[in-house]
């Protein structure tokens, strides 16, 4: 039956990054056709979309009364996104940074991780505190929106990138059926995935948290990996950063958010005293390497990828051992 869970989950995982850019590129269509400007559309709808897969199995995890997968999912969704994706981009080529869009959102990150692990501090996140974490998103959306609106006058680098590399344009009618399409197999891609995965936990013995962190949690930076290296080798530097950046604000403020919306989520001191703080430590480094000195660009290089890199194999290989001691 194991064989049965792991197809249900690699299935789950494939379909779920499929649909979510079908909805995300009728969405973006939808938008653009109604004259919103593709600035806008890029930070809001792409940015959201590009996380959809880990808020409707962060809803769904909930909704099957496995809160643990949810924040696993968010915290190693994370962890992935600096160590594997961008270790992976800067291995593929050294990526440098020069947006002042991207040094405003760096700052951001910090405080949402403060935030997020003040709420958590007590043991859970109530629904009071998921409220907190989404208007949270709300405000960041806002304020991200409006700085780059100011940035755009000065030419920012990531944001012409990102503009660059927005979906095709397309009729409304069709743009209407891929949104349709997206959100119906989000649903059954995420609740395959959300079953199998469960299912793996309770056959090994393993909690939900370290299913999540693992398995689901790469499968779903997939999205984010493929951007990055297809960005990099484009030489859109900036846009493959920011868009981590902006994928792990998205992860703690909606994919913690949205569970509780359900139910009361549990978090033990465990995770926050070795996975949270290592996700922590992750950003702090490559936020150093990204930052630049003495004024001049931030790079990071191949040997600092290699070593994001490793330090995502450590910490996955750590989960295997807790995994196989249970």
């Amino acid at each position: 039956m194991s064989l049965l869970y792991f197809a249900m989950v690699i299935s789950g995982i494939s379909l779920l990054v499929w649909s979510a850019d079908r909805f995300t590129d009728g969405a973006a269509a939808i938008a653009r056709n109604y004259g919103i400007s593709p600035l806008i559309v890029g930070l809001t709808i792409v940015a959201m979309g590009s996380s959809a897969p880990e808020i409707i199995v962060s809803l769904n995890a909930a909704a099957a009364g496995t809160p643990g997968l949810a924040v696993g999912n968010a915290i190693g969704s994370n962890i992935a996104n600096v160590g594997m994706v961008l270790g992976i981009a800067a291995l593929v080529t050294p990526l440098k940074v020069q947006s002042d869009m991207l040094k405003r959102e760096i700052p951001v990150l910090f405080v949402v991780m403060i935030f997020a692990l003040l709420l958590m501090l007590d043991g859970n996140l109530s629904l009071f505190d998921g409220i907190l974490l989404l208007l949270s998103l709300a405000g960041y959306i806002t304020w991200l929106t409006v700085s780059a609106v100011k940035s755009r006058n000065k030419d920012d680098l990531m944001l012409n990138e990102l503009i660059d590399e927005l979906p095709e344009e397309m009729t409304n009618g069709k743009a209407i059926f891929w949104v349709i399409i997206g959100l119906i197999l989000l649903q059954i891609s995420s609740k395959l995935l959300v079953t199998g995965a469960v299912a793996i936990a309770h056959q090994f013995g393993v909690s939900d948290f370290i299913i999540g962190v693992t398995i689901v949690a790469v499968g779903t930076s997939l999205p984010e990996l493929a951007a990055s290296v297809t960005g990099v080798l484009k030489g859109e530097h900036e846009l493959a950063i920011g868009n981590v950046i902006g994928s792990n604000i998205f992860n703690l403020l909606a994919v913690l958010g949205v569970p509780t919306l359900i139910m009361v989520v549990d978090v033990p001191s465990m995770i926050l005293a070795v996975d949270y703080a290592f996700m922590f430590i992750l950003v702090i480094a490559v936020c150093a390497m990204a930052w630049g000195r003495n004024g001049a660009p931030g790079q990071i290089n191949r040997i600092e990828g290699g070593i994001l890199l490793l330090l995502f194999c450590s910490y996955q290989a750590y989960q295997l051992l807790v995994a196989s001691q249970v």
